[in-house]
């Protein structure tokens, strides 16, 4: 068991406590009942992706096996902190322990950091659909689509691994208090007994490299899409182009508008409230409405879905 020093005394003590939404028992309740149905939600709608790409053989192409993987990984990534959220809302000691913590810590960021990749890659497809149409199924082979995926993954999960364990060996003291309803690197950090600058300076740098290498990658290729698409001749033609890029350009948009807020700059300098309100939004209400953005905003995908739930006519 990790030992966590008290002041001038050293006792075992079972992990942190995560304050979550602190309210009165009716409002946790009513939390609980909320977030019970957005979780659900999410497992439904990106569930139903995973299974219209399966089932329609007319998606069976790299940019909806990319859409499935995604929409797989955006169940995950929700799975990595909801479930110990909603289990708060019902605990009256909200006690959560340093395994746990940690492990927490380490599937939340990895599933992020995976996100992060997986939607450079699909901007590189869409890329590649529109500025090379002739190459493009000589290109992005299924061989080169299963490599790119398995690439995500495992960059993901090696991303943050060594500061994560180097957090986990340090000592905490004092209070075992977390004010948010994961386990934060900046709240986790806060409670060491001394400050590694080293640490705080490799976690940033890791955050922030992660997220602008990706994002000017994206960047890079939608400039590319869009000197291409400004070339078609017809209004409609160059619509249709640039609309098979807008589901995913929504999705960019809403994930890195939100977690730039908060990893940019250091975690400690944003109040509680607002890291648990900008976090909630990339972690839960963006795996919520990516699906809807994927299926209202293309056809195939419409079709696929009507087909699967049964409502086409």
């Amino acid at each position: 068991m990790k030992i966590f020093n008290i002041g001038n005394n050293s006792s075992p003590i079972p992990g942190f406590i995560l304050l979550g939404f602190p309210c009165s028992r009716e409002g946790q309740i009513l939390l609980f009942v909320v977030f019970s149905i957005v979780y659900l939600l999410t497992l439904m709608g990106n569930g139903s992706i995973i299974c219209a790409v399966h089932w329609d053989q007319r998606l069976h192409s790299p940019m909806y096996i990319l859409l499935a993987n995604f929409s797989f990984l955006e169940i995950w990534y929700v799975t990595s902190t909801v479930p110990n959220m909603l289990a708060n809302f019902l605990s009256d000691t909200k006690v959560i322990s340093f395994s746990g913590c940690f492990l927490q810590f380490y599937f939340f960021f990895s599933l992020g950091s995976t996100e992060c990749f997986f939607l450079a890659v699909m901007a590189f497809d869409r890329c590649l659909a529109i500025c090379r149409p002739l190459h493009y199924q000589t290109i992005m082979t299924g061989r080169l689509c299963t490599n790119l995926v398995a690439s995500c993954w495992v960059l993901g999960f090696l991303w943050f691994l060594i500061p994560i364990i180097l957090i986990s060996q340090m000592s905490f003291c004092g209070s075992r208090i977390i004010d948010h309803f994961l386990c934060d690197p900046g709240p986790l950090l806060a409670l060491t007994c001394t400050r590694v600058p080293a640490i705080e300076l490799t976690s940033s740098t890791l955050s922030s490299l992660l997220l602008f290498i990706p994002f000017v990658f994206i960047m890079g290729s939608y400039a590319l899409v869009l000197r291409v698409v400004l070339r078609i001749p017809s209004a409609a033609g160059r619509w249709k182009a640039f609309s098979t890029c807008g589901s995913h350009l929504s999705v960019v948009s809403l994930f890195y508008g939100s977690v730039m807020v908060m990893y940019v700059s250091p975690t400690s300098e944003h109040e509680a409230g607002m890291q648990k309100i900008v976090t909630l939004f990339y972690s839960v209400v963006t795996p919520l409405i990516n699906p809807l953005i994927y299926s209202l905003r293309n056809k195939d995908m419409k079709h696929a879905m009507k087909k699967l739930l049964g409502t086409e006519k």
